[in-house]
């Protein structure tokens, strides 16, 4: 049927979308850890064509585009668990990176395949430097071996920064007796190092330490003297300005912002209630970077979206106008810059602005997908009162499609999505995933719970010692919110999310009579078991969103899903990788066996060869359609297209010609 707009209607659910799951699995790329050479820039990038294999790529002054990691290398580190910051380069373009394989650092001169500089073992490495005076390289080493683990207090892998000879191999331990070490760098004359350390149970971004030391003669530091940090206060990015002065981002006021020492006073170098660092969840991130006269090009993150900046030497602070609305890893050239960005109608892509003119090119997108103006659903701020009354921050994107429209009177299915973290937070940026679901008919509330990151410290606090409680209240309220406006069936709610946010998931599913229906992805079930199990970056996490452990295990129990499976009343799919490290398959098959019992609707997929987060174009295709096709079963739809069907236990088979 053909109204009078010139649309069809047809269910929300049902239509016709130019977004694939095919497309999206195999050729959507994820960027990480942009940096820059002379005038070539670098990236890399996870292709789910090549079974997420990780290639740094560069792309030279005349627009010349090379791998620099050939097939089968795969620049990857597993250093807590979560990696980044798996290359590094020389001056004059000498790549070396963690292979994925094995966790070696390579050596790849261009034209010659890599080498392995570190021999086998059970050590990884991130977050190098290059010290070519002393033809080294200067890492972040997390040993696995059994004898460290042995003699470690914790029985856990032992981190800390080492040198690696070029020519050897050879490892030499320069500081160690912290449970965790990040971001060594190296002054510009090559004779102080700084680095950040942080200890259990603290997250970096609850409290974490800068260091500075001189190197003597073997490049070893001696007298390290801290500059700044605490248990109360998170340190981001140390970097040296073209004069060697250490500069980085501090929390101590409650937004993280710029600081600089100098003559050993630290000084906020522009105060103001905005973010200029971001959670160390991964290595080699950056949001600021010098230019040649000293003049500081940031990024940071104001009223839920990015923005660029300069700050100069006398102070004054310039905002870049831009179309972005969500940048990171920037690197800062000769006249320009290079990040990853996004708008809230452009897909994520590797950009290069120039300083003077503003002008932006774009060197290469996440996807080759252009969608036209009438199907993309444009993210909508909204603030509403979250737990406790207190002001909480979500985006709203309605259902937009160029072709349908929904029948008179009908309003759509809405999915919540809770992010991952919890200590994450989400944006603005056009996600292609995200219009999957709005162009066939979803409206999505993407919710900044309480406890997310980009709105100071005390937002990201609201959730100490109540994970589970604000989190689950703020997602509900945002679908209350977006229901009461007017704007999504209140009978046809979902909740889906990952991770942490899987947690978040399956506890508002839980603990609220309020979803119809939910998906976690490789999500938390068992606080008790993830406080046991999981790795050692995230092993004392709990203490603080929870309660130490095990003296508060009343508490563990009381808020995991899976003590109180039989609470639960709406159907669930669940999706899992078998090598998951951070959330074992067990927290996944443990509730899905209680909502078996009990006789709810479940579904399960689980992904051989998957890890935390799915890498691969045949997992992501079918986590895709497989959620899609379990969403039409459970409110009545039937998704357009051919779609592989998905076993739903306990509930009777579909229908001949339904989903």
């Amino acid at each position: 049927m053909v109204d009078a707009t010139g649309k069809r209607r047809a269910p929300f659910g049902s239509w016709a979308s130019p977004v694939g799951a095919e497309l999206i699995a195999s050729a959507t790329l994820r960027f990480e850890q942009a940096a820059i050479v002379g005038t070539s820039i670098f990236w890399s990038e996870s292709r789910p064509g090549e079974g997420g294999r990780n290639v740094v790529v560069e792309r030279d002054r005349e627009g010349r585009t090379v791998d620099r990691v050939p097939a089968p290398f795969n620049a990857r580190t597993r250093v807590h668990e979560y990696g980044g910051g798996a290359y590094v380069l020389a001056d004059d373009g000498e790549l070396f990176f963690s292979n994925d394989d094995d966790q070696r650092i390579c050596r790849a001169r261009r034209g010659e395949q890599p080498t392995a500089v570190t021999a086998a073992s059970a050590r990884r490495f991130a977050d190098a430097v290059v010290d070519r005076a002393r033809d080294r390289l200067i890492a972040v080493r997390e040993d696995h071996g059994s004898d460290a683990i042995a003699a470690s207090p914790a029985g856990e892998a032992v981190n800390a920064l080492v040198a690696i000879d070029l020519a050897s191999g050879a490892e030499t331990v320069l500081a160690r007796g912290h449970d965790f070490f990040s971001s060594p760098r190296l002054s510009r004359d090559g004779r102080r190092l700084a680095w950040l350390t942080w200890d259990h149970p603290r997250m970096p971004w609850q409290g974490s330490e800068l260091w500075v030391a001189e190197l003597d003669g073997a490049g070893i530091p001696r007298a390290p003297r801290k500059v700044a940090g605490g248990a109360s206060e998170s340190i981001c990015q140390p970097e040296w300005s073209p004069e060697d002065e250490l500069h980085f981002v501090s929390d101590r006021s409650g937004w993280w912002n710029l600081h600089r020492e100098r003559g050993g006073t630290v000084d906020a170098l522009h105060p103001m209630a905005a973010e200029f660092g971001e959670p160390h969840w991964s290595f080699g991130g950056a949001k600021y970077g010098f230019a040649l006269d000293g003049t500081i090009v940031c990024a940071y993150e104001q009223d839920g979206g990015s923005r660029l900046a300069t700050l100069a030497g006398d102070g004054s602070f310039a905002p870049l106008a831009t179309s972005f609305c969500a940048i990171r890893d920037l690197r800062v050239g000769a006249g320009f810059v290079a990040c990853i960005a996004s708008s809230t109608t452009e897909a994520q892509a590797i950009v290069r602005l120039d300083l003077a003119s503003g002008d932006v090119q774009t060197l290469r997108r996440a996807t080759a997908l252009r969608l036209d103006a009438g199907d993309i659903s444009v993210a909508e701020p909204i603030v509403f009162p979250g737990s406790g009354g207190e002001p909480t921050h979500a985006f709203f994107y309605k259902p937009r499609n160029g072709v349908f429209e929904g029948p008179t009177g009908e309003r759509p299915p809405l999915l919540v999505v809770s992010h991952g973290g919890p200590t994450g937070w989400t944006d603005a940026a056009f996600r292609l995933s995200y219009q999957f679901w709005t162009s066939r008919g979803f409206a999505i509330v993407d919710v900044n719970y309480g406890g997310s990151a980009g709105f100071g410290r005390a937002y990201r606090e609201r959730l100490d010692g109540r994970w589970g409680e604000v989190d689950v209240d703020d997602v509900v309220a945002a679908a209350r919110v977006v229901i009461a406006r007017g704007d999504a069936d209140g009978e046809r709610v979902a909740i889906r999310g990952g991770s942490a946010g899987g947690y978040t998931t399956l506890a508002a599913l839980t603990f609220r009579d309020f979803f119809r229906a939910g998906a976690s992805h490789y999500g938390v079930s068992d606080l008790e078991t993830l406080a046991r199990d999981t790795h050692k970056f995230e092993s004392r996490y709990l203490d603080s969103l929870v309660g130490p452990w095990p003296e508060r295990a009343d508490l563990y129990r009381a808020r995991s899903p899976i003590h109180f499976a039989d609470r639960m009343t709406s159907p669930l799919i669940v999706f899992q990788g078998a090598e998951d490290k951070a959330v074992p398959p067990s927290q996944a098959e443990t509730m899905v066996g209680a909502l078996r019992a009990k006789g709810l609707p479940v579904a399960y997929l689980l992904f051989p060869g998957e890890q935390h987060g799915f890498r691969r174009a045949a997992t992501i295709r079918r986590v895709f359609e497989a959620e899609l096709y379990f969403y039409g079963r459970i409110f009545s739809f039937v998704p357009a297209g051919a779609i592989e069907p998905v076993e739903i236990e306990n509930l009777p088979p579909a229908p001949a010609g339904a989903a």
